[in-house]
């Protein structure tokens, strides 16, 4: 199935379930593509993970049914998927502003959060750089932490300043960030900041090791700034070649950035000619 029509049929899938208990494996299994990689399309598409989005959609109409009826604030809240009217209270003023109650009391305008509409803009032809290469299993040492999916957006980034200003890059420079989900699940994933492994050195406290299996990778190459580039990379994988491709699907639940070292640049990471791979492992369809 086409990356788009899938996302499309998963949101029309979202609003007719919008008021019971789904989830991110709900949504996926409903389309027939694996959890794990359906919201990194979906997110990367639509700028929201799938439970971002399904919790935005239903504040919005919490807060249409509050305005526009005469229902109480206990009832809307569990309609909702909410088991409090604290817990409820919370995330509707945080999206919306104001209070349930205000809502109700005072007619206050309300935010409005519309269902998800996919266009397809055709264009010509698109130049997409990228190689399948086999590789051999490799281990890399490296400094791990568990993720949300939820949250990864806003944690990892403050994971590699903190892998920095603790001294950890004295023992490992960075040479990749490893996404590692092996149930392939929609919950959490381990993330390494690492690199290549040399089993005659000791292992430092506070370091793992890990093996990377043996897989056929796509590479992705990514040249400017960061982290623009690889950024922008990512959309392109998922909105142009995913939909494009015939010959393969992904195998695993990996993914791979590999940075080049930034002392070989004017500008380190910010120059314009930085170097930078994506890489995620595949199999022939």
């Amino acid at each position: 199935m086409e990356w788009m029509k899938a996302i499309s049929e998963a949101v029309d899938y979202i609003e007719s379930h919008i008021s019971d208990e789904i989830t991110a494996d709900d949504v996926a299994n409903s389309v027939c593509i694996s959890t794990f990689y359906f919201q990194k399309g979906f997110s990367m598409l639509c700028g929201y993970t799938i439970m971002e989005y399904i919790r935005n959609r239903r504040l919005a109409l919490a807060g249409v049914a509050l305005a526009d009826s005469e229902a109480k604030v206990i009832d809307v809240a569990m309609q909702y998927g909410y088991d409090s009217p604290d817990s409820f209270t919370k995330a509707f003023t945080r999206f919306h502003g104001i209070t349930p109650s205000q809502v109700r009391k005072d007619k206050t305008m309300i935010k409005s959060f519309a269902p998800l509409k996919l266009t397809i803009s055709l264009k010509g032809g698109y130049l997409m750089d990228y190689r399948i290469t086999k590789k051999d299993s490799f281990t890399v040492i490296g400094s791990a932490k568990e993720f949300s999916y939820e949250q990864a957006k806003q944690e990892i980034p403050a994971f590699w300043q903190e892998h920095y200003a603790t001294g950890k890059g004295q023992h490992v420079c960075g040479m990749f960030g490893i996404n590692i989900d092996e149930q392939m699940g929609h919950e959490k994933f381990e993330y390494v900041i690492a690199d290549v492994y040399n089993p005659v050195t000791d292992i430092p406290e506070g370091f793992v090791t890990k093996t990377i299996p043996a897989f056929t990778w796509a590479v992705f190459p990514c040249k400017g700034a960061m982290p623009n580039s690889l950024q922008d990379v990512n959309t392109k994988i998922f909105s142009e070649w995913l939909p494009a491709l015939k010959e393969y699907e992904f195998a695993a639940g990996y993914c791979i950035e590999m940075y080049d070292a930034p002392d070989k640049y004017p500008k380190g990471i910010q120059d314009e000619n930085y170097y930078a791979e994506i890489w995620i492992p595949v199999k022939r369809k």
